[in-house]
């Protein structure tokens, strides 16, 4: 196969789950449910924290912005997904490849940097309550949001940069989307320098967020070991269940992916591991926050017509 880079005319193909024909039809049926789901879920809790003025405070701000993050994050991948299981043609131009990487990467960035702003948020609440109105005020809350969506477009500038001047042996990715490790076994050269770099700024954004949350989480459990009530310690616990539980899912695999070597990353294994945090991490995320916070279920009885200003 010839050597190539981004300014030729050609154009990727897309392998996606062509190698098991006889799941496509499942895989499309069950990722459009999937898909719908997450778009209803998200776009809810959007309009909820809106309407409802019990959920205009720091937690549900932070909670907007990764409703909206999952809406495009998932919205990036899935309808491509969807048009090559449903048709034949099976390639991506350059262009729109490009364009793919560049917005995923910076969606799921911006994820990364967001989930800790809402850590921090946690340990504000948590031991910090009689200064959290003082802390979290609104100014610093835009700040920090802002923050996490410049420093994921910076970030995926940054690899998408060195993914482009990146010379390439063929055309074929073995991969439902345009994703980064995808090209680092597409590389023609020896490309340690460049993936030495690239795996620093991955660190960065993956690392430095799950440092601040696992820090902020420490000083979490110390102060809620203190509390004396049963109950106060299960209130404070259950304040944080909801925003452990979506870290542990998005982490757990996106590390997987982004942080092992190269050589090691099995294409196979990648796109399973890649419907997880693409498709099914932002259909649960409103699940999660929704059926373990009563004052998002308050919410939504509320609209419903079945709660009362007094609930």
């Amino acid at each position: 196969m010839g050597t190539f880079n981004f300014s030729s005319d050609r154009a990727f193909f897309l392998v996606g789950f062509s190698d098991w024909p006889h799941l496509e039809l499942v895989f499309f049926v069950a990722i459009s449910i999937f898909y719908s789901l997450t778009l209803f879920g998200n776009s809810s809790i959007i309009a909820l924290s809106r309407l409802d003025l019990r959920l205009q405070t720091p937690m549900y701000f932070f909670l907007c912005h990764l409703s909206f993050l999952d809406l495009c994050y998932t919205t990036s991948t899935v309808p491509q997904l969807l048009i090559n299981l449903h048709g034949q043609d099976r390639t991506i131009s350059y262009e729109r490849c490009v364009a793919q990487l560049l917005i995923f990467l910076a969606l799921a960035s911006t994820e990364c940097v967001l989930l800790g702003v809402m850590a921090f948020d946690r340990y504000a609440a948590v031991c910090r309550p009689l200064h959290y109105t003082t802390i979290m005020h609104p100014q610093l809350c835009h700040t920090l949001a802002i923050s996490s969506w410049v420093g994921g477009l910076v970030n995926s500038l940054t690899q998408t940069g060195l993914m482009m001047v990146m010379p390439l042996c063929g055309y074929r990715l073995n991969h439902f989307f345009c994703e980064m490790p995808i090209f680092l076994k597409l590389a023609c050269e020896e490309t340690k320098r460049t993936e030495a770099k690239m795996f620093v700024a991955r660190t960065i954004v993956l690392v430095c967020p799950a440092a601040l949350i696992l820090g902020s989480y420490a000083h979490i459990t110390r102060a809620v070991l203190k509390v004396k009530s049963t109950a106060g310690r299960r209130k404070a616990f259950g304040t944080c269940g909801s925003h452990i539980l979506v870290v542990s899912l998005f982490y757990g695999s996106a590390i997987y992916t982004y942080l092992q070597p190269t050589h090691t990353y099995s294409e196979s294994e990648g796109k399973f591991v890649a419907l997880f945090y693409t498709i099914i991490t932002p259909m649960l995320n409103p699940l999660i926050y929704t059926l373990r916070n009563k004052d998002v279920k308050g919410a939504l009885w509320k609209v419903l017509g079945r709660g009362t200003d007094s609930e």
